[in-house]
């Protein structure tokens, strides 16, 4: 994902998880919840990590992250500067263990949509239609699926409610 970061606390982020070769976290936002309370941040999200950046002709910080592992937050702490910072645990991402799921026409339907929008297709170096975890994150990141059902497929195990769910709505 590419990001534009201009808001000071995100740049102060940016500098410290770079020094730190760290990385932080982005999360899904809930309109209806207490921004005091942080209520208004999903418990699920990406920790991702800095891939490249770059100073846009804008004045603005260009940063293009990746997506490493799912977490859980626990806990959330805002900082004098409105940055929050969790107190967060890995959970495990979704498998397909040893079987095959029934992607088909799920993955045929995604390559057709990555060769008519080559600025989607420029995202991925490496797309992977044959794995159906990957095409399942994918068609979750495209369609407008609403932020809270995206959470309930995430706290499953295994993937198989999104599957069904968005077999229903590609097919």
């Amino acid at each position: 994902m590419s990001l534009r970061i201009f808001e000071p606390r995100y740049v102060r982020m940016i500098k410290e998880v770079c020094a730190a070769d760290a990385g932080f976290g982005v999360c899904m936002v809930d309109s209806q919840g207490n921004k005091t309370k942080n209520e208004h941040i999903y418990p699920i999200g990406t920790f991702c990590k800095v891939i490249d950046f770059d100073l846009l002709d804008d004045g603005f910080l260009g940063v293009t992250v990746e997506g490493q592992t799912c977490f859980k937050i626990n806990s959330i702490t805002t900082q004098a500067d409105e940055l929050r910072v969790g107190e967060c645990e890995n959970i495990d991402m979704w498998t397909s263990g040893t079987a095959i799921l029934p992607i088909s026409p799920m993955d045929d339907k995604l390559k057709e949509i990555f060769e008519n929008y080559p600025e989607l297709k420029a995202m991925y170096q490496t797309p992977q239609f044959n794995d159906p975890i990957w095409v399942i994150y994918r068609w979750l990141e495209l369609l407008p699926v609403d932020a809270s059902q995206k959470q309930e497929f995430l706290r499953h195990k295994d993937c198989t409610k999104a599957l069904e769910y968005l077999t229903q709505l590609v097919e």
